[in-house]
């Protein structure tokens, strides 16, 4: 059995946005006892990451850590068609991942008890992303 839906999430600028809750909506909607679950964002400034859910400052440590990796408006982009933090917003794509795959078991996304899933924004403004869902299994 395959379900396919896809859901937006309205950001209000660069940060982490939990999806979790949405996702195991989606994959108890699906019917799927056992599986696996696959995440892929539509966009290319933007990135899906599994990171703590219980400490807020470990998300706010890995922004302070990917705004010294890769800052806003280092000379050294010449991509800088949508302002200075559109080339960083490419790069941090890059490094983390723009698709995810978790088992399904017990129709739900079999996380550990510290785990979260979460839309990282990585533009200063907000935007509109989309998250196509599909769970492949029985």
């Amino acid at each position: 059995m395959v379900y396919q839906e896809s859901f937006r999430i309205e950001t209000t600028g660069r940060g982490s946005y939990s999806i979790t809750a949405g996702l195991q909506r989606h994959v108890q909607q699906s019917g799927i006892r056992t599986g696996l679950c696959h995440l892929f964002l539509r966009h290319t400034s933007a990135s899906l990451v599994f990171c703590e859910n219980a400490d807020p400052d470990v998300r706010a440590d890995l922004e302070r850590f990917m705004s010294r990796l890769v800052p806003d408006g280092d000379a050294l982009f010449t991509h800088t068609a949508e302002g200075p933090d559109d080339m960083p917003a490419h790069i941090r794509n890059i490094l983390t991942h723009s698709d995810l795959t978790l088992p399904v078991t017990d129709g739900r996304c079999s996380l550990g008890t510290w785990q979260g899933v979460y839309l990282w924004e990585h533009r200063q403004q907000g935007h509109h992303r989309e998250i196509t869902v599909t769970v492949y299994g029985e």
